[in-house]
């Protein structure tokens, strides 16, 4: 999934993007409100994580913004402070989660888990399609009953096509997905991926199939 992280104090923003990262998501990091704002405005995402304490604007501006704007993506909010009133004000301006410094990085796992999967319409924590299973919190796979081991990216790349259920996923969905906008991997590097992937699912009895100048898609043989 594609995050984008706005967070200015920077081993908090390094360590959130190393746990993201390894949990497979493709995460951008802004350490400044104005330029978060023109993130948010021009690129889609799965998931913002807004600090409260910004340069301005700060993340509750930030959030009445995105929300004024009729943006729909989960946002979790970080802050230093505990006050009550700052909770409810951030959760009535639209927040879906708030995040208290400091807080143990499995918390922070479990939460973004929890706000992908509710955004999503999924109710568990396992994706699957046809004789693939995918542990959304154990970060496992299992095809046709046995366990395959995938890199953080394939098993992103696998969430993406089994979560659209045989609906098409466009290859530059899947690049900033996979990649993000920092990124300057491009359509043969999924590609790659594609390849990789098909071949450790090959005793699936779903397929990837490629549609030319469209994308791929996960579809029962």
């Amino acid at each position: 999934m594609r995050i984008l992280l706005v967070e200015d104090t920077a081993d908090v923003g390094e360590g959130i993007v190393a746990r993201l990262e390894r949990m497979g998501h493709a995460v951008e990091w802004e350490r400044g409100g104005e330029d978060a704002a023109a993130r948010i405005a021009l690129q889609s995402y799965d998931l913002l994580i807004l600090d409260v304490m910004l340069p301005p604007p700060d993340g509750l501006a930030l959030l009445r913004q995105a929300r004024e704007r009729g943006l729909r993506t989960p946002v979790l909010m970080l802050t230093a402070r505990s006050e009550v009133a700052e909770r409810v004000g951030a959760l009535d301006l639209g927040a879906d989660d708030y995040l208290t410094k400091p807080f143990d990085f499995l918390e922070l796992e479990a939460r973004v888990r929890a706000l992908l999967r509710r955004h999503s319409g999924g109710a568990t924590n396992r994706l699957s399609l046809g004789d693939i299973e995918i542990d959304l919190e154990g970060r496992g796979v299992q095809v046709a009953g046995q366990p395959v081991e995938l890199t953080a990216r394939e098993l992103a790349l696998l969430e993406i096509l089994v979560a659209r259920q045989g609906r098409i996923a466009a290859k530059e969905q899947i690049v900033d997905r996979l990649f993000g906008l920092d990124s300057a991997a491009g359509s043969n590097a999924v590609e790659q991926y594609v390849a990789r992937l098909r071949r450790k699912i090959a005793a699936s009895a779903s397929e990837i199939r490629t549609l030319r100048g469209l994308g791929y898609q996960l579809v029962a043989r």
